[in-house]
């Protein structure tokens, strides 16, 4: 069971946490949401929970919970760019199903 982050997410996180001057990585995990169900969320972790299941990607640590991996195991994080819209795509194996609006999926 793994996450990882493609070079290019790997590099905006860590100019991130290096900017925030603080942060042991970043936190991966999903929540009920949208139309099709699930959501994913992401933030800059300052500490790492009981729960937390560890991933280093290209030197930067993923936190995951144990309830979030099975739907996001084998999951790769990258970070694009096309045009003027930048943000990071989520490459996850197990979607079966996404919305329209590219809020939430299905496994």
């Amino acid at each position: 069971m793994s996450i990882t982050l493609s070079e290019s997410a790997a590099r905006h996180v860590q100019n991130f946490i290096t900017r925030r001057g603080k942060g042991v990585g970043l936190r991966i995990g999903v929540r009920t949401s949208g139309c099709s169900g699930m959501a994913y969320k992401l933030e800059f972790a300052d500490a790492v929970a009981d729960d937390d299941l560890q991933f280093v990607s290209h030197g930067v640590t993923l936190l995951v919970d144990s309830k979030s991996l099975p739907y996001i195991d084998g999951m790769e994080l990258d970070y694009t760019r096309e045009g003027l819209n930048e943000g990071f795509k989520f490459n996850n194996p197990n979607v079966k199903n996404a919305c329209g609006c590219g809020e939430s999926f299905q496994v």
